[in-house]
Parts: structure tokens; C-alpha cells; sequence
């Protein structure tokens, strides 16, 4: 069964990767690029979402770049060509942040596109991953992610087995990099089947309230 397309979308329930938490939004609106939807991304943070409360831009240089990170993230695994002349703006909202923002934010955004009925070839996932104290870390929190050792973000599509995203800020021995991001991939999976656990959930639940399914 597949969600109905709604040319606009109400924001989607919370996603939470405990303790990081976001809100996503998506809306479909005409635009006029004949063959193919175009993706626009907006990345924000609360003034609340850290322990440090500060007053940030609506799109500062930080923001900016994660912008450009989920929409590239997802536009692989968005079927654009089947929405021409359309475009697909999303709003991620950080509300608690505790590490690992950019990665949950592109999780959040796959959740609202399938929420909102938008045709995707794969789920795009995405986890981090870092190497601390000689130990490989899957998920860095705050404190980890601030110990002075590098990370890794990866992107992943679980379907076609591809890695679509791949940030690293610091320098890694070529085989601690292999296990970092073979680490990172592993999380990328786990979230991918919890992904699907809950989207059958909710097509369910969609086909039960409208009598199209019987327990």
C-alpha cells in the first residue's frame, strides 16, 4: 500500500534518538523545473537545545552547511523524476541536541517524506560514528563527540547497499577509518529496519481506521 501525495504536508510527530530530539516538516509546492522536483532544505536549532543557551541566526554558517548535507542526502534517495515542476521544501527543527545532530535530522527528514506520500527508491539513514581512547564509538554523544577525537558521519542507503554521504574531520589510519565507517554502517542498518518497523506500523494503522484491512 502506498501513502497517498499531498501537495502539502502538516509537520510530522517528534523524532527522537534519545537524548537528541527534532521535529521535521515537509511541503510539496509547484516550481518550474520541467523534468525533476527540486529539494530545498532548512536546518535550524532551538535556543534551548544545548545546555548553553544562546540566541543563533536564522541561517548561519553552520546551518547553512547542514542544509546542503541533508538535501544532497536525500535528494539520492528521492525518486525527483516522477515529481516535475514540483518542489519539496523541509524544515528541521533541533529541539534537544546531544550529539550527532546532523545525522538524526536526516533521519527525521526520511520519516516526514515517507509520512508525507513523497516516492523514494530507499530510506536514507544516516549515524555517526568516532574513534576515542583507542576504542571505535557508534552514536557519539556530547561529551564523546567533544573529546578531541575524530568522527565519522556516514549516509547509507540499506536497499542498493551505497553510501551517500561520508564526512570525516579529523585524519584516520586507513584501517581504523575501515572500522569507524564499517561501525557507522552497522547503526545506519539498525535504524533502517526500525525505520521500516515503523512505517508498516503506520500503514497499518492508515489501512485499519479507513476499513481497507481487518484485524
Amino acid at each position: 500500500m502506498l501513502l497517498p501525495l499531498f501537495f502539502y504536508h502538516p509537520p510530522s510527530p517528534p523524532f527522537s534518538l534519545p537524548p537528541t530530539s527534532h521535529i521535521s516538516h515537509v511541503t510539496n509546492r509547484a516550481d518550474a523545473v520541467p523534468d525533476r522536483a527540486v529539494v530545498r532544505c532548512e536546518y535550524g536549532m532551538a535556543s534551548f537545545s544545548t545546555g548553553e543557551r544562546r540566541r543563533r541566526g536564522k541561517m548561519d554558517r553552520r546551518s547553512v552547511e547542514i542544509s546542503l548535507v541533508i538535501r544532497q542526502t536525500l535528494e539520492a534517495a528521492i525518486m525527483l523524476e516522477l515529481l516535475p515542476r514540483t518542489q519539496i521544501d523541509i524544515f528541521v527543527q533541533v529541539l534537544q541536541a546531544d550529539g550527532g545532530t546532523r545525522s538524526a535530522c536526516i533521519n527525521a527528514a526520511t520519516l516526514a517524506l515517507c509520512h508525507a506520500g513523497i516516492p523514494m527508491r530507499d530510506l536514507a539513514t544516516s549515524c555517526a560514528s568516532g574513534y576515542l581512547n583507542a576504542t571505535p564509538l557508534l552514536d557519539l554523544n556530547y561529551v564523546e563527540d567533544s573529546g578531541g577525537g575524530p568522527d565519522v558521519t556516514v549516509g547509507y542507503l540499506p536497499s542498493s547497499d551505497k553510501i551517500s554521504l561520508l564526512q570525516m574531520d579529523a585524519k584516520l589510519q586507513m584501517e581504523t577509518f575501515e572500522e569507524v565507517v564499517k561501525l557507522a554502517v552497522t547503526g545506519c542498518k539498525a535504524i533502517a529496519h526500525r525505520m521500516r518497523q515503523v512505517l508498516m506500523e503506520h500503514t497499518e494503522r492508515l489501512a485499519l481506521a479507513r476499513g481497507a484491512m481487518q484485524l
